[in-house]
C-alpha cells in the first residue's frame, strides 16, 4: 500500500487544480513503523512550502496521515514528503507509476496549477479535427493565376523528393485550392469533421507554404480572397470551423520583407540596411549569413521582439484581425515554443479579443505542461496561452501500443499527460496518428523502417499486400483508441483512405479521389459517426481499467458510459463485463456476466445499456 498520485484515495481531486482550489493528500504507513511527524513539502521554483500532516485513520494495517493544501499561485507546482522520527529523516519520492519510494534525490509528483477563469471553445470538445495540406487535397479547375509556378499536370503524379540540380526545393505543385476544398465539404461531413485545419494558405515560395512571403495575402495559386471567403461560408453554413496554420517565427527568404531574390516591389532587409525591414532579421555576415529556422537559409528567422513585426501581427488591421474578421475560427501555431513568452501571450490576448471562442492550438512534441525552450518553463497551460497542443505523446503512445503491444508505455504516458494537464486544455488536444512532419501512419504501424535508403528509394517504395494488411489491421485498432482517447481526433488527409509514405515530402502527395482503401474509409466514417453521437460523454471523465497486458478505458458522462477495449498482443484475451453493453462499431449487444473474447489486433467500442 504505498502513496499514489493517481489513485483518488490518496490524491484529491485527481490531476491539475485552479488557483486556491484544495488538495487533499494521504500518505499511508505501516503500523509496524515508528511514525513521528510527517511533512509534505510544496515546491514552486525556489519557494517551498512545508504543511504537517495529521493522523487521520488506521486501515488494513497502515496509518494514514493527512493534510489539505490550497495553492495560491498558478504555475507548475511539486511535491514530495518526509517523516522524521527518532532513527532520523525519511525521504519518499516519486517512483514508477506516481508510486511513493524511500530514498533520497527521488523525483517529485507534479502538481499543474491553472488561473480558475481558464476556458477553452466549447465548440472544439468532442469534435473531429481533418488535417488538409493545401496544395495536395483537392483542386477545382478555373483557377487562373499568373505566378509562374512548375505545376504537375496530372493529379496522380508522384511527388518530387529531388529537384534535377540534385536539391530540393519544394517547388512542384499540384494545385490544391479553396474550391477544390469547397467542394469536398459533403465528403468531409461524411466523416462527421466539424473543424477543418488548414497547412499555411497565405504568399509563399514553397508548395507547404511555411516559407511567408506575404502574410496579407492568400497564395494566388490557392484563389483570391472571395475564393477564401467563400470556403470560409461554405463551412461555417454546415457547422464546420476554419482554423489557420500561423507561422511567426520566421517568413520566407523570398518575401516582401526579406526579399532576397528581389521579387517583391519593396526594399527588403537583404537588400538594403536602411529597409524599415532590417531589424526585423538578425544578420550575422551581411547580407549572406543570418539566423534561421535550423539552418534553413530559405527560411529567416524573425525578431519577435520588433515592434514593427509585432504591429503588423497584433495591430488594428494586422495579420490576426483581417483574417478573424473574414471569418477564421483559430489557428495552430507553428513551432510556438521557437516564439517568445511575452509574444505568444499578446497572439493569444489579440486572438480572444476578437473572437473570445477561438481555438488556439500549438505545435508542442513533448509534455507541453512542463515544456522548457531557451532556458525558459513555457506557460502554455496555466490560463493565458494555449488552448491546447498537438499531442504528440498520445501519438507516440497509440502507436508503441498498436505496433508493437507496449501497454506499459501507453498507460503511463497517457496517464501521465492527463494528469498534468488541466481539464479544458484535454479537451482541447489534436490527437493525430500522422502529420506533415511525419511519415504516413500506414508505415508507421507495418514496421518498415528502410534505414540508410535514398529518398527515391523510399518514393518508390510500396508495402507487400500482407504487410498492408497486417497494418491495416493495426490502424483500426489505433484509430479506435485516437477516436476516444480525451482530446479532438485530427486525421491528416488520406489517411483514411491508406495513403502510403515515408517521412517529407513522401507523405504529402496527392489524395488518392476515387482510389482509396474504402474499407478503410468505411471505417473512419464509422468511428466519426460514433464520436457525434456520443458528443458528451468523449468529452467527459476518463479512466484506466485494470488490464495486465491489454487496454481497457472508461469515458463517462453523468450515467452514460462507453467502455473501450483493445488488444495489440499475439493471443486473444478475456474480459470479464459486469454489466450490459451494446457495441457501437458493430450492433452486438452484450448481457451482464458476459466473458468477452478480445481477439488479436482488435478492438470493442461499448454502450453501457442502461
Amino acid at each position: 500500500m504505498n502513496f499514489n498520485s493517481k489513485n483518488t484515495a490518496y490524491k484529491t481531486p485527481f490531476g491539475a487544480v485552479k488557483r486556491g482550489e484544495k488538495i487533499s493528500l494521504r500518505f499511508p504507513f505501516a503500523e509496524w513503523i515508528n511514525v513521528g511527524r510527517v511533512f509534505a513539502y510544496f515546491r514552486l521554483n525556489e519557494r517551498i512550502v512545508p504543511v504537517e500532516m495529521a493522523f487521520e485513520k488506521s486501515v488494513d494495517g497502515y496509518a494514514v496521515y493527512s493534510c489539505t493544501f490550497a495553492p495560491d499561485t498558478e504555475g507548475i507546482w511539486y511535491y514530495r514528503f518526509e517523516m522524521h522520527n527518532a532513527d532520523g529523516v525519511w525521504y519518499y519520492g516519486r517512483g514508477e507509476g506516481g508510486e511513493s519510494v524511500c530514498g533520497e534525490n527521488l523525483p517529485e509528483w507534479q502538481l499543474t496549477v491553472y488561473k480558475p477563469t481558464y476556458k477553452t471553445p466549447d465548440f472544439a470538445k468532442g469534435n473531429i479535427i481533418y488535417h488538409i495540406f493545401v496544395d495536395r487535397f483537392s483542386r477545382a479547375d478555373g483557377v487562373s493565376t499568373k505566378r509562374k509556378y512548375r505545376l504537375h499536370q496530372k493529379w496522380d503524379d508522384d511527388v518530387e523528393v529531388r529537384s534535377p540540380d540534385g536539391k530540393y526545393y519544394a517547388d512542384d505543385f499540384f494545385g490544391g485550392n479553396f474550391k477544390g476544398i469547397e467542394n469536398k465539404l459533403d465528403y468531409l461531413q461524411s466523416l462527421n469533421v466539424g473543424i477543418i485545419y488548414l497547412s499555411p494558405v497565405f504568399e509563399s515560395y514553397s508548395n507547404h507554404r511555411y516559407d511567408t512571403g506575404d502574410y496579407l495575402k492568400v497564395d494566388e495559386l490557392l484563389g483570391n480572397e472571395e475564393d477564401f471567403k467563400s470556403l470560409l461560408n461554405s463551412a461555417h453554413a454546415r457547422g464546420m470551423k476554419v482554423i489557420l496554420d500561423g507561422v511567426f517565427n520566421h517568413s520566407g527568404a523570398d518575401s516582401r520583407y526579406f526579399n532576397k531574390f528581389g521579387r517583391y516591389d519593396t526594399v527588403g532587409a537583404c537588400q538594403s540596411k536602411d529597409s524599415k525591414y532590417y531589424d526585423w532579421y538578425y544578420f550575422k555576415n551581411y547580407p549572406k549569413t543570418y539566423a534561421c529556422w535550423w539552418g534553413c537559409d530559405n527560411v529567416p528567422e524573425l525578431n519577435k521582439s520588433n515592434k514593427e513585426y509585432r504591429n503588423l501581427i497584433f495591430g488594428n488591421g494586422g495579420v490576426l484581425e483581417k483574417w478573424q474578421t473574414l471569418g477564421v475560427d483559430g489557428w495552430r501555431l507553428d513551432v510556438v515554443d521557437e516564439l517568445p513568452i511575452d509574444f505568444t501571450t499578446e497572439l493569444v490576448k489579440k486572438v480572444k479579443s476578437i473572437n473570445k471562442e477561438a481555438l488556439i492550438i500549438g505545435e508542442v512534441w513533448e509534455d507541453a505542461s512542463t515544456k522548457v525552450s531557451y532556458g525558459e518553463l513555457r506557460p502554455y497551460l496555466i490560463g493565458d496561452q494555449l488552448d491546447g497542443t498537438m499531442n504528440y505523446p498520445f501519438k507516440n503512445a497509440i502507436i508503441a501500443f498498436a505496433r508493437d503491444n507496449d501497454v506499459r508505455y501507453f498507460k503511463d504516458t497517457v496517464q501521465s499527460i492527463i494528469e498534468n494537464y488541466p481539464k479544458e486544455s484535454i479537451y482541447c488536444l489534436m490527437n493525430s496518428l500522422g502529420t506533415h512532419d511525419t511519415a504516413r501512419i500506414i508505415n508507421a504501424l507495418s514496421g518498415v523502417r528502410l534505414p540508410g535508403a535514398t529518398k527515391e528509394r523510399k518514393l518508390l517504395y510500396r508495402l507487400p499486400e500482407y504487410v498492408y494488411e497486417r497494418a491495416k489491421d493495426k490502424l483500426f485498432v489505433a484509430s479506435a483508441l485516437q477516436y476516444t482517447l480525451p482530446g479532438i481526433p485530427s486525421v491528416y488527409y488520406g489517411d483514411e483512405v491508406g495513403v502510403q509514405g515515408f517521412e517529407d515530402p513522401i507523405n504529402r502527395r496527392s489524395f488518392p479521389w476515387g482510389y482509396g482503401d474504402e474499407n478503410i474509409l468505411a471505417h473512419y466514417k464509422k468511428l466519426g459517426e460514433i464520436r457525434a453521437e456520443n458528443k458528451e460523454i468523449f468529452s467527459g471523465e476518463f479512466a484506466l481499467n485494470e488490464a495486465d497486458d491489454f487496454i481497457a478505458y472508461t469515458r463517462r458522462a453523468g450515467e452514460d458510459e462507453i467502455l473501450v477495449i483493445a488488444n495489440a498482443g499475439y493471443y486473444n484475451k478475456e474480459y470479464f463485463l459486469k454489466d450490459a453493453y451494446i457495441d457501437l462499431y458493430t450492433g452486438a449487444k452484450y448481457n451482464n456476466f458476459t466473458k468477452l473474447i478480445v481477439q488479436s489486433d482488435s478492438f470493442f467500442i461499448l454502450k453501457k445499456i442502461k
